[in-house]
């Protein structure tokens, strides 16, 4: 199995998802030989939280790991010693494991921890001062690492924002996505031969690329490779926040959007293009290297990302405390040998299902995997029953902010305790601007999202429900104090040893 994952990436950034701009030939290839989800969704859409969940197989409130370590606001920072994992499973079954590029997924435990090979490559951006990456550039004799043009906004207090893009001085055999596909095609190498003519052991190999993550860095050729004229400017742009949850002006100020011309984000989007197209082709070599080995009849190939990126939308960049799109919905690829070609599915699906996926790839009981489904009856062409929605959490990252939404094909829901709940159509409202949640004419879709979401918390164990008991109207069955001791009608007292 080969595993290809990048890092806040927004789906209209493909080919094959229909951007008639940006090239992702290699993307829009492997999706021509499998299957391409439209409609996939992150469970969480911020790294730790949602790479724990692919781990896993679990939702956020589930294993517990809620926020990227570097923003920690008092929640676990490592997941428990016994959470089930998939790699312990494949381990266990005499795999090979090896991962090139991103973990972010704790600060105790390594990837190696869970069986990875690979250098231990922490944080959440690329780590250019890594021993491993220094000595790829000196085993090839390239330059090292410097940048100019930064591009950044300024904060309310009259700081510099958080660098977006700057320009790199390198070539594109020095920089760190070039590295990473170079590490992962060794341990293809080494992986093959183990397979073919060592100990006969299948492989899981992953390769997770920092980026499209901010800030996006890169040598001139990809930096200057999109013209800025070609960029339409997302309609949310003309976002006003009326009717919104104030957080979200406040995290609009923070990423500075409006202290930065607007030709400036065209140039910004059209850089983030530039690092896509930089991906992809480093995605080519390893897909090629696949080929070359012989592997391509019997490697499954997946490719995701961990969620979206703002570029702008939504007056933002980054994410953040807001459920949009461009955010939740992120890219998924799935090519099975033998399977159907060039297939489109529609239905709701969940980066945390790959790991189901992962687990029946390999002959396991998918069900340890308790929040996730495998995709493989969908990659073979079946039609079996599948839920009519996807339902998503967040739990804060600068600072303690539960959400959770109900996103069904025409609708969306987003219950917020602190502020305004939310409410769009998305079929008359693709960008989501208008908040339609006090709106009387879908009082009784409020209504039966409202009944709808409140039910998946209380079925799954998510007591977010204690929340919606009391401040909305829907059916309970239990005393939604939970004080029944001061009910008159409270059982009397029992005495010690007495049966319940």
């Amino acid at each position: 199995m080969l595993f290809l994952m990048t890092d806040q990436h927004r789906v209209d950034t493909l080919g094959a998802y229909g951007n008639p701009h940006v090239r992702t030939p290699n993307l829009d290839r492997l999706a021509a030989e499998g299957t391409r989800f439209d409609s996939c969704y992150t469970p969480t859409a911020i790294c730790t939280p949602a790479r724990a969940s692919l781990l896993t197989g679990a939702a956020p409130f589930r294993h517990k790991l809620l926020a990227n370590y570097e923003r920690n606001v008092g929640y676990l920072e490592d997941l428990a010693d016994d959470q089930f994992t998939f790699a312990g499973q494949l381990r266990s079954q005499g795999y090979h494991l090896g991962l090139m590029g991103k973990w972010h997924g704790g600060v105790r435990r390594t990837a190696a921890d869970y069986g990875f090979e690979g250098p231990d490559l922490a944080g959440w951006h690329n780590p250019v001062d890594h021993p491993d990456y220094l000595a790829h550039l000196e085993e090839h004799g390239l330059p090292g690492y410097a940048i100019s043009d930064r591009m950044r906004g300024t904060t309310p207090n009259g700081s510099p924002g958080n660098l977006l893009a700057a320009r790199l001085h390198q070539p594109v055999e020095a920089t760190f996505e070039y590295y990473l596909a170079s590490r992962t095609i060794e341990m293809l190498h080494r992986f093959a031969e183990a397979e073919q003519g060592g100990d006969g052991a299948p492989f899981f190999l992953a390769t997770h690329f920092f980026g499209p993550h901010l800030p996006y860095i890169l040598p001139d050729a990809y930096f200057d490779l999109y013209d800025p004229g070609l960029v339409d400017l997302p309609a949310s742009v003309g976002e006003t926040f009326a009717g919104k949850p104030p957080v979200q002006s406040n995290y609009s100020k923070l990423w500075a959007f409006d202290t930065m011309p607007i030709e400036e984000s065209r140039k910004l989007i059209a850089v983030y293009w530039g690092y896509v197209t930089l991906i992809d082709e480093q995605i080519g070599r390893i897909l090629d290297c696949v080929r070359e080995l012989g592997l391509d009849e019997r490697t499954a190939v997946c490719f995701t990302a961990d969620h979206g990126e703002f570029t702008g939308a939504h007056r933002l960049h980054d994410k953040g405390p807001a459920m949009y799109e461009d955010i939740y919905r992120i890219p998924g690829l799935l090519r099975v040998p033998g399977g159907p070609t060039g297939q489109v599915r529609d239905e709701f699906v969940s980066l945390t299902d790959f790991t189901a996926t992962i687990l029946e790839l390999a002959g396991s009981d998918p069900a340890p995997a308790v929040d996730s489904r495998s995709l493989l009856p969908l990659a073979r062409g079946e039609h079996p029953e599948w839920d009519e929605h996807h339902l998503a959490e967040y739990h804060g990252h600068h600072f303690p902010y539960p959400q959770r939404m109900l996103r069904t094909r025409r609708y969306k829901l987003v219950v917020n305790p602190e502020s305004h709940n939310e409410l769009y159509d998305l079929q008359t409202d693709p960008d989501e601007l208008l908040n339609r949640y006090e709106h009387p004419e879908l009082r009784g879709v409020r209504r039966e999202l409202t009944h709808r979401l409140y039910h998946l918390l209380r079925e799954r164990g998510d007591n977010f429900f204690h929340w919606m008991t009391p401040m909305y109207d829907v059916p309970t069955d239990y005393d939604t104090t939970l004080s029944s001791f001061e009910k008159e009608d409270a059982d009397p007292p029992r005495s010690a040893g007495e049966p319940r």
